[in-house]
């Protein structure tokens, strides 16, 4: 699955100002959670920071996927956020994190949960789609160039 199919316009926020990993896990949750019915944020929050503990899902480069698989989830939800100041993420090269994509996936989605955060991590790698989401200046141009970059993959 492309991230542009699991975006929506509320679920794409621009130059997020937030000063930590934590908060940052809280107010996706949050912003997740009120737009879908039967999920609550403290479960999204618990779903990630759990995943986390494990090892941080900081790839580098600035970027950041933190997932999870979570029951009450029936297909892949995506939320993309750039911060308007980068953050600590424990990211595997150590430099902050300001370009972060949350994903969740059912709880029997391991396949479909490898795929894409496979697709995504290779679509994050690439530096001139890096530099471009971050050129982006409010949440709508923000999914637009989502739309545009998933075009051709």
């Amino acid at each position: 699955m492309q991230l542009s199919e699991l975006l929506t316009s509320s679920r794409t926020l621009c130059h997020v100002d937030v000063v930590s990993k934590k908060r940052a896990l809280e107010l996706a949750s949050q912003t997740i959670a009120e737009q879908l019915d039967g999920l609550a944020a403290e479960d999204i929050f618990s779903g990630l920071i759990n995943r986390e503990r494990l090892g941080s899902t900081g790839i580098g480069e600035g970027v950041a996927i933190p997932h999870c698989r979570i029951s009450g989830v029936t297909t892949a939800i995506g939320l993309l956020m750039t911060l308007s100041s980068p953050i600590d993420f424990d990211a595997i090269d150590n430099r902050p994190v300001d370009l972060i994509c949350f994903l969740l996936v059912p709880e029997d989605g391991a396949e479909e949960h490898l795929q894409t955060l496979a697709g995504l991590a290779e679509l994050f790698n690439d530096s001139n789609t890096r530099e471009s989401l971050r050129s982006c200046e409010d949440s709508s141009s923000l999914l637009d160039r989502v739309q545009t970059l998933c075009k051709g993959v």
